[in-house]
């Protein structure tokens, strides 16, 4: 079995869907007006953290103009903010921002990864592009060998963390926990703006799914 470096290393160097290949890096070359200054990462993004994490946190894509580049899953943008705020009030990582690759940010008994690596054109990738993603979340989860907790953030993560545990989906919804045998499954809504700024997803909702996580990870 490959290394999570190994495994890394390929993530980063993969072509294998011409459209995301195409948009990530014309993104990060035209960027926006506000991050018009900064060079973009422009590539398929790895997991990263614990490698000896029980939780896993498993997202939908890199968002265009955060990971993208910064080149770090959920780190230069505002779910990235509600991310890390929240992992280190509940003792997962050592500061409360994400804003680049090299911030200092250090995650504990938990592991980031999506079930896209690449930052999907008005945030929907295709059944096909997360078919041809789903091979590198299977390899993650065969690495990191201590996962006891799948924490999904939305629908789409939920759907590819039944496909990888072959468990029959059951309607998603917010805080809700699926066990199965020594796994278990917690899903989340996801910390996007559509969700944070409406109320469909607030602090305190928020806090308590990572209490629950916290606790069921000890």
């Amino acid at each position: 079995m490959k290394s999570i470096y190994s495994l890394n290393k390929e993530i980063k160097n993969c072509t294998n869907c011409p459209r995301l290949s195409k948009y990530i890096r014309d993104v990060a070359k035209k960027k926006v007006r506000r991050f018009a200054n900064e060079s973009y990462y422009g590539r398929p993004l790895s997991g990263f953290g614990d490698v000896n994490a029980r939780l896993l946190i498993v997202g939908l894509a890199p968002a265009a103009h955060g990971g993208n580049r910064t080149g770090r899953m959920f780190t230069g943008d505002s779910s990235g903010d509600w991310l890390a705020k929240v992992m280190h009030k509940h003792g997962f990582a050592s500061i409360p921002t994400s804003q680049s690759s090299d911030d200092g940010l250090i995650l504990y008994n938990a592991y980031i990864t999506a079930a896209v690596r690449c930052a999907p054109p008005q945030n929907k990738p295709t059944k096909e592009e997360m078919e041809s993603c789903f091979d590198y979340l299977r390899q993650e989860f065969q690495i990191l060998k201590n996962i006891t907790l799948v924490l999904c953030l939305g629908k789409i993560a939920y759907d590819s963390t039944c496909k990888l545990l072959n468990v029959k989906k059951e309607r998603f919804g917010h805080s809700k926990l699926f066990e199965y045998n020594s796994i278990k499954i917690l899903t989340s809504y996801h910390p996007s703006k559509q969700n944070t700024q409406t109320g469909r997803l607030t602090w305190k909702e928020w806090s308590g799914v990572f209490q629950k996580a916290k606790r069921l990870t000890k």
